[in-house]
């Protein structure tokens, strides 16, 4: 890579909410996702997601952070450790946008997962398998 590409690189990386872009290593974060494309046999890269977390009064969904997969389907870096706190969060994926990319017709324009943090000393990992027409997610390690 020339001198004058990597600085570019590094821009639309952090752009595209990649953290190895901004300087988060990979490990530091206490939440991550993966998401493999099943129908491909591939990762999803490129495929947007938001994280939120549902705050009081009110119980209503405040974003996070917006990001992409990287060239692995992987999204490490979504909050640092100082951001992460007991309550309940949920991953959205546009999937829709994703299999349209692709020329894929889908079932699912969205998948959304809501899950629970206890302890914000744990890490969270959240994995993803998707095909047009179906997904699976489960707490990964």
């Amino acid at each position: 890579m020339s001198s004058r590409t990597a600085p570019r690189l590094m821009t639309l990386q952090r752009h595209l909410g990649w953290p190895q872009a901004g300087g988060m290593a990979m490990e530091s974060s206490p939440l991550t996702t993966h998401v493999l494309d099943t129908a491909s046999g591939l990762p999803a890269q490129g495929l947007c997601l938001r994280l939120s977390r549902l705050e009081a009064p009110g119980q209503q969904w405040m974003e996070l952070r917006t990001s992409y997969t990287n060239l692995d389907g992987r999204c490490p870096g979504l909050l640092s450790p100082g951001q992460i706190k007991p309550g309940t969060y949920k991953l959205s994926f546009d999937t829709e946008r994703y299999w349209k990319e692709r020329g894929q017709e889908s079932f699912y324009p969205y998948v959304e997962v809501v899950f629970t943090i206890a302890k914000e000393t744990q890490k969270f990992h959240v994995p993803l398998l998707l095909s047009p027409w179906s997904y699976t997610t489960y707490r990964g390690s």
